[in-house]
């Protein structure tokens, strides 16, 4: 199984930093007995290796080789790659850079590196289909990507960014298999259809006769990008801890 990592923005909301934000210290965590910084990426990445990928692949930008410094070829049993993303084209081009790798019979889980959510094994709530998004309640669902199902769970439209979305549900984590990704990435090279956003990507697919369920299993979502974002990061942290 493939975490697919996009990794190539410039986190502009959060700058200046002197490093990538997706190595922005939050929270820590125990090595060998000892407490140490925790970068943001590392509970995505614990979380998709808890739900079996054993291949990660990061996206960077040319400017990002930190992250390729900090962690290294393998991490926690999984073994990483590195593509390139040459301009920030969006999400959906960041994500099919890794489109090379992904042979058939490939699942593939797909999150955001700069979000922490819980519950800690959430992936696992998401079927071994052809597409699924793990979906949390948000106080702020315009500022996501909010998913209408319908009551069998079924997608019937993604909102991107909308002012006044009709459900508060928004998607954090993805699973989906090789075929539907490279269905995906065929609709998207089709000039008409190049998108920026992966929630508009599948509307599209959507309306071509592709079906895709929404799993309620998110307790809570943050957005690390910004620094509210990165105060409530830490106030979860701190809450799950003394759980």
């Amino acid at each position: 199984m493939w975490g697919i990592i996009p990794a190539a923005g410039h986190g502009s909301r959060i700058q200046p930093l002197a490093f990538s934000k997706e190595l922005l210290p939050v929270g820590s965590r125990l090595e060998q007995g000892i407490e140490r910084p925790r970068a943001v990426c590392e509970y995505l990445i614990e979380r998709m290796i808890a739900a079996g990928a054993d291949k990660l692949c990061f996206v960077i930008s040319p400017g990002k080789t930190d992250i390729l410094e900090y962690f290294g070829s393998r991490l926690w049993g999984a073994d990483l790659v590195y593509v390139v993303q040459p301009d920030p084209a969006g999400l959906c081009d960041a994500i099919f850079r890794a489109s090379p790798l992904i042979a058939e019979g490939d699942s593939i889980l797909i999150g955001l590196p700069d979000t922490i959510w819980f519950p800690s094994d959430g992936f696992a709530a998401l079927p071994d289909g052809p597409l699924s998004f793990l979906l949390f309640p948000v106080d702020h669902p315009e500022l996501f990507d909010a998913v209408v199902t319908s009551s069998e769970g079924l997608v019937k439209e993604i909102e991107v960014k909308q002012v006044l979305p009709s459900t508060s549900w928004v998607w954090g984590g993805v699973r989906m298999s090789a075929q539907v990704f490279h269905e995906l990435r065929n609709l998207w090279s089709r000039e008409e259809c190049r998108e920026e956003y992966l929630g508009n990507l599948v509307n599209l697919w959507l309306t071509a006769g592709g079906r895709a369920r929404g799993i309620r299993a998110g307790q809570s979502y943050v957005d690390v990008g910004t620094l509210n974002g990165y105060r409530s990061a830490i106030r979860l942290l701190e809450q799950d801890a003394v759980r």
